[in-house]
């Protein structure tokens, strides 16, 4: 074992940084992310491999299957690859069927943070299968490089109006802290009830608060009406250059005065004045989500899907199986228990910006996202 392959199994900052810097710089792939699983039940691996090209490699969190010996793994955006090529893929392969027998887990679900459909083609020459899938397919990004001015242009004019009639409003943006996580939290769970969207408990976002920033990667951000009450909120998650907003949400007061729409303009100011050189919206829940997100310029990226490396073929059917059913039942209970939506404006996200990723207010199945 080289080591520099020694060096990204063993240390978290050195992994981190190889995450950071690869041409997909998730932050599902970084320590903290599985430090913000643990109370969740989930472990974590570290496997990586270098067939020639160099490193490859992936975080991937294990979740027991009961009280049994068995598990299943689950490596969310990755793996992270310094080139994907045929050899890396099967010395990668080979690396994870020997971890995964170490760790008897029946499947292990990638879904790379990929547009390339080389990249599929590849794991499943290497012996992976499609799979249903656990993060959104596509998204939206937008490119902070040319700067502010250049990022403004990128707005409709009619998103630019309505930037202006929140700011006429009175409405403003602050950044917020921990003690403000309450706030986010009750704002996105008056976005899921109206919506129809899953959300999780304050414990879930505090624990992904607490992982990410001590090292300044965690942000949140709260839209204020004039009396001060948060009415719309963006909690945003920093890798490498990229700038994510997985989890989000507004009030009904949020809708009528625009908030949303100067929030998300403020998210990509400050995003870009910070030095990120792309924001990724983060998934396109429907299609009120999709039109309001478009409307902040960018374009719509389409990822390559999931795959499963199977080692217990009997078991990981039962388990996907079953998560089927799973899904399909909380399904049918959100639609009887969704309350009539409110007639939205023209382009009005109902969500404020909720994606359905990682622990969102717009997942659905059991850990989906994890």
């Amino acid at each position: 074992m080289t080591d520099a392959l020694r060096t990204l199994r063993r240390d978290d900052a050195a992994w981190d940084a190889f995450v950071a810097e690869s041409a997909t710089p998730f932050h599902l792939q970084q320590t903290p992310w599985a430090v913000s699983k643990r109370p969740n039940g989930w472990t974590s691996a570290r496997v990586v491999a270098d067939g020639g090209s160099g490193p490859i490699g992936g975080l991937v969190l294990v979740r027991r299957l009961g009280p049994g010996p068995f598990a299943v793994g689950y490596l969310p955006r990755g793996p992270i690859a310094t080139t994907w090529d045929e050899p890396s893929v099967a010395a990668f392969t080979t690396a994870l069927r020997k971890a995964a027998r170490r760790l008897r887990l029946t499947h292990i679900t990638a879904d790379p943070g990929s547009e390339d459909h080389a990249v599929a083609a590849l794991l499943r020459h290497a012996g992976w299968r499609d799979a249903d899938a656990v993060q959104h397919d596509r998204s939206r990004v937008v490119d902070l490089s040319g700067g502010e001015a250049a990022v403004w242009a990128g707005l409709r004019s009619k998103w630019r109006q309505y930037v202006g009639k929140a700011t006429r409003a009175g409405v403003i943006v602050v950044e917020g802290e921990r003690d403000d996580l309450p706030s986010f939290h009750a704002i996105l769970a008056d976005t899921a009830h109206r919506t129809g969207f899953f959300h999780r408990s304050l414990a879930s976002y505090e624990a992904v608060w607490d992982a990410y920033r001590p090292a300044g990667t965690a942000q949140l951000l709260l839209a204020r009406s004039p009396g001060g009450e948060a009415v719309a909120a963006l909690f945003l998650v920093r890798c490498g250059t990229r700038m994510s907003e997985p989890y989000g949400g507004m009030t009904d007061a949020g809708a009528e005065s625009r908030a949303n729409y100067l929030l998300k303009w403020e998210a990509l100011r400050r995003s870009t004045e910070a030095g990120a050189g792309l924001y990724d919206m983060w998934g396109l829940a429907h299609p009120g989500i999709e039109q309001f997100k478009a409307g902040f310029g960018g374009h719509e990226v389409r990822y390559v899907g999931a795959f499963d490396l199977v080692t217990l073929p009997l078991l990981r059917d039962v388990m996907v199986h079953g998560r089927r059913l799973w899904v399909r039942g909380a399904r049918r209970f959100l639609i009887r228990a969704e309350p009539p939506p409110r007639t939205p404006e023209p382009a009005d996200d109902p969500t404020g910006g909720a994606a359905d990723g990682p622990t969102s207010g717009a997942t659905v199945g059991p850990e989906r996202g994890a």
